[in-house]
């Protein structure tokens, strides 16, 4: 197979780098395929009817929103034009950056979120481990499929205020997956609709009842699907096509020796799926325990308790990279240029870290910047990091950001199916 002699023509670095084999998608169902499609952008999942999946993963901002920080239930508009709804804002600001959705379909992902308090676990119930609880997991076809149920059921992602809402009411409460918990009332409200219990009939069995599960998994299909993006540049130089431009195959020799990028971004798909701290510049409110408002966010240490995962993330995976700024488990760089150059000396850019850097919205909080701001925290993140600094020049920066835009598909960038004009429930979708 083409793939097993890989290894030997990826000479052009400072030594051969192994990719290992090409990545593994299964293949779907076009039908279900095509019901994730129209659930993924219908807002009908979202407590007030007013947010969908595609709010904060749109293809428009390659599968992310193209903000430092998103704005969930109680805000208008969409990427980087998304504003606080002054008559509903919301109670928090969301912690994190949306992550992009490239190839989360191919089976080597294991890990879910920054934190990667969604993975496969074998030892777990259902082969996956949730801080949600075992009973979390019955019915989903995969890790993958797993990860829809977060979104809906965060009150300032997708669930809405308490109050405000049937499905709100019951995340508040805590009644997610039992009898007429929040899981029961989204799938009633899908099962409501003639467009989707017809589909649901194809796929599932005629009268078949819906379940949340159901709904998750055909999402998961369609992402595996809509979001594979594996015939890049980069992809046909190393199957024998094109090579690369100069410039290019020049940052591909740092990525792959000087650079030392790989040592982390390994593969086909430029990650390790591990967690690794590398100083990356806190701003907003940290990732918060539930009824927090602030915190230091120590990433990985959330889930496993360990101090040596202190201030460690996921390594994401570079494909398509120069479509989903900003960039870090924060959005703390809004430029590709700037995350590369934080690479170069992590300590050195955190300690002169210019807040100017972030994407945010019209209103701002003072606590936005409490961290950057508070030298012990500083020094702790500091403490953290595992990146020693390397001696690299503008010049080279400009050829690693060249080889990185080689790692984009450029035909998967809108999406096999592309945004729907209009969806079952009739709710407006974000074009």
């Amino acid at each position: 197979m083409k793939w097993l002699i890989v290894g030997a023509l990826l000479a052009t670095g400072a030594e051969a780098q192994e990719l290992g084999p090409r990545p593994v998608f299964p293949e779907m169902d076009p039908a279900r395929v095509e019901l994730g499609q129209l659930l993924f952008y219908d807002p009908i999942l979202s407590g007030n009817r007013n947010i969908s999946c595609g709010t904060c993963h749109h293809p428009r901002f390659g599968t992310s929103d193209g903000m430092s920080l998103s704005i969930g239930e109680g805000g208008l508009g969409l990427g980087p034009d998304r504003r606080i709804d002054p008559s509903n804002p919301p109670e928090h600001r969301l912690p994190r950056n949306a992550p992009a959705l490239w190839n989360l379909g191919a089976t080597e992902f294991t890990s879910f979120f920054h934190d990667g308090r969604l993975e496969v676990d074998p030892d777990k119930p259902g082969g996956i481990r949730t801080p949600l609880g075992a009973e979390m997991v019955v019915g989903f076809d995969s890790v993958l499929a797993a990860q829809a149920m977060f979104p809906v059921l965060a009150g300032d992602e997708m669930a809405g205020h308490y109050s405000e809402n049937e499905v709100s009411q019951a995340v508040r409460l805590g009644h997610l997956s039992i009898k007429g918990g929040a899981w029961d009332r989204i799938a009633a409200r899908v099962e409501a609709i003639p467009e989707y219990r017809r589909a649901f009939d194809a796929v599932l069995g005629d009268q078949t009842p819906i379940q949340f599960t159901d709904i998750a998994n055909v999402i998961a299909d369609f992402t595996r699907v809509e979001w594979r993006a594996d015939d890049s540049p980069f992809d046909r130089a190393m199957l024998g096509g094109d090579p690369l431009s100069a410039q290019a195959s020049r940052g591909q020799d740092l990525f792959y020796g000087t650079a030392g990028c790989s040592t982390c971004h390994s593969g086909w798909l430029q990650t390790d799926h591990n967690f690794h701290a590398i100083a990356m510049p806190q701003i907003g409110p940290g990732k918060a325990a539930p009824f927090e408002t602030h915190a230091r966010d120590t990433g990985r240490m959330r889930v496993t308790g360990e101090i040596s995962d202190q201030y460690k993330f996921l390594t994401p995976s570079l494909r398509n990279v120069s479509q989903s700024g900003p960039y870090g488990h924060d959005g703390a760089y809004a430029s590709l240029q700037a995350v590369v150059r934080h690479h170069f000396d992590p300590i050195a850019a955190l300690n002169a870290y210019d807040p100017t850097q972030a994407v945010f919205h019209d209103i701002q909080s003072p606590d936005d910047w409490r961290v950057v701001a508070d030298s012990e925290e500083l020094a702790r993140i500091s403490a953290a990091n595992e990146l020693t600094p390397i001696a690299l020049g503008d010049d080279d920066l400009s050829d690693l950001v060249a080889f990185l835009h080689s790692l984009t598909d450029t035909g998967a960038t809108a999406g096999r199916l592309g945004v729907p004009f209009k969806v079952p429930s009739g709710l407006p979708v974000d074009q």
